[in-house]
């Protein structure tokens, strides 16, 4: 079993305090950012930042669907940590400023399965969730310029 890691990074023409507290926002501006790889979305505790508690299931592939109960911290300002209570998986949302602009960086990992079946999910399983967060990236984009 080994960790697998998948991100996705993009430069947002907002400040980067607005694209903060729309990360940070599990009750309106989640639900507007999410693609249809996500079902079931509802925010259980909180709503925004550290706190909040959702739950979502993630449709990474045909056949793979993931059951996500993600409780939310924020270690330090511009940071987001989603740690799911099903499993070993762990999403960071980081948020920095670039100069008038804002980058935002998505970062998921987990522990993976052994043999020949951690190999595969080692190999596509990045690749297939960072096609997922390019997506949310550009709804992100869209909400932030808007």
């Amino acid at each position: 079993m080994g960790q697998v890691t998948a991100t996705a990074e993009r430069t947002i023409d907002a400040p980067a305090d607005t694209v903060r507290t729309l990360v940070a926002d599990y009750a309106e501006t989640r639900p507007k950012i999410l693609t249809d790889a996500y079902r079931d979305y509802a925010v259980t505790e909180g709503g925004t930042g550290a706190g909040t508690v959702a739950t979502w299931k993630l449709q990474a592939t045909s056949k793979r669907v993931r059951d996500v109960a993600a409780t939310v911290t924020e270690p330090k300002p511009g940071t987001i940590v989603e740690t799911d209570a099903n499993s070993s998986m762990v999403t960071t949302w980081t948020v920095t400023e670039a100069g008038d602009k804002s980058t935002v960086r998505i970062e998921t990992t987990w522990q993976g399965a052994g043999g020949i079946g951690g190999f595969f999910e080692k190999t596509f399983a990045p690749g297939g969730l960072k096609r997922i967060y390019d997506g949310v990236l550009d709804n992100l984009e869209k909400v932030a310029t808007a």
